[in-house]
């Protein structure tokens, strides 16, 4: 079983920037398609950005595409997802999430580690 920890959330003004990171133990998340997803109050949890097993491809919600970038270093079994020009409305917690597949998607079902979560705030 793997688990996974984010860190790297916090409170930041709209338009800054923040970094996310999933660090792995247990299990290697090398062979694996990783993710990132969100959940506000009150909605569902939402896909934003996942990253096939050796990096050549990736999936960006359309919300962030252009300001988010998802990386994944293996050897230190790693994922980040990089967020820039940041809105109000990403406000929510942010989860990392190893897929049961070496390929990317986006629904939550695929994926079968997901780590507590780190909140990230966009406020003035």
């Amino acid at each position: 079983q793997v688990q996974l920890v984010e860190s790297g959330g916090g409170l930041v003004h709209p338009g800054g920037s923040l970094r996310l990171t999933c660090a792995a133990t247990g299990r290697t998340i090398s062979g694996y398609a990783m993710a990132w997803f969100r959940q506000a109050p009150g909605k569902e949890r939402e896909f934003v950005a996942s990253l096939n097993r050796n990096a050549g491809d990736t999936d960006y919600a359309d919300s962030v595409k252009g300001r988010f970038t998802i990386s994944r270093d293996d050897a230190k079994n790693t994922v980040v997802l990089q967020m820039n020009s940041l809105k109000p409305e990403y406000t929510a917690v942010y989860f990392c999430a190893r897929s049961r597949y070496n390929f990317c998607t986006s629904r939550p079902g695929d994926y079968s580690g997901w780590g507590q979560g780190t909140q990230v705030t966009v406020s003035s």
